[in-house]
């Protein structure tokens, strides 16, 4: 089933750790077309990519969550493999394993994926990964606000 309302996220930073920048577009689908519902950007001065990724994330579902008048399921599309995959695999043995890893180390970035393991219990999602730089309208916005919320630090 296709969803009517698309999330799309993205993170970056620019050294890894340094300074990084996280944002969402919400993007509802009608038969009159798209239209942007909620978008959102940050930024923090001493981060990871990955912690980026997760944040712009969770980010949107707090917006979507929040919203009135939205349906509460969404099609998440997200360039990063880390959050896509991590949430629809890895996710699963590490809440098995106590939050560790297979080679039994602390999972990294713990208390974003709690928060985000916690927020998804609450909404019907489908994660879908998309290529980060290939054209996609949506991402390309995300990674442009990404840029401006750094370049306001």
């Amino acid at each position: 089933m296709e969803m009517a309302l698309s999330v799309y996220t993205d993170g970056g930073c620019l050294g890894n750790p340094g300074p990084g920048g996280w944002a969402y577009v919400i993007v509802l689908r009608t038969f009159q077309g798209e239209r942007i519902v909620n978008e959102g950007k940050g930024a923090e001065k001493h981060t990871t990519n990955n912690r980026m990724e997760l944040q712009a994330v969770i980010s949107a579902l707090r917006a979507l969550k929040a919203a009135r008048g939205l349906p509460q399921q969404a099609a998440v599309f997200t360039d990063s493999q880390y959050v896509q995959k991590g949430i629809t695999e890895w996710i699963l043995l590490w809440k098995r394993n106590n939050w560790r890893t297979s080679a039994k180390q602390p999972v990294k970035n713990q208390d974003l994926w709690k928060e985000l393991d916690a927020m998804t219990g609450e909404l019907k999602l489908q994660w879908k990964w998309v290529k980060g730089h290939a054209g996609n309208l949506w991402n390309e916005r995300c990674d442009r606000m990404v840029k401006r919320a750094l370049a306001a630090l």
